[in-house]
């Protein structure tokens, strides 16, 4: 293992914290489907901060991939009107 490379330096538990906050906001903005969607909301939050850590160059770079996802999440969406939707500019 390669001891210089700032994956080695994050705790488990870091990560874990990170999954949390992942939950958090996945929470926020899906509505609640019982234990079962729970687990499987989960599953899902922990495969998403897996792919963030993989693809980090370093620890800055882990919380900004990450943050910036949580931000697109909690922007409020605008409805794009139905002629710009389907194609149809002018």
């Amino acid at each position: 293992m390669d001891t210089s490379d700032w994956r080695f330096k994050l705790q488990a538990a870091s990560r874990r914290r990170m999954v949390n906050r992942i939950m958090v906001t996945f929470k926020r903005h899906i509505p609640d489907s019982g234990q079962e969607g729970l687990d499987e909301l989960n599953k899902i939050a922990v495969r998403f901060e897996e792919k963030m850590y993989n693809a980090a160059t370093s620890p800055v770079d882990y919380l900004q991939k990450i943050s910036l996802k949580m931000e697109s999440m909690e922007r409020p969406r605008i409805p794009m009107p139905a002629a710009q939707a389907q194609g149809h500019w002018n």
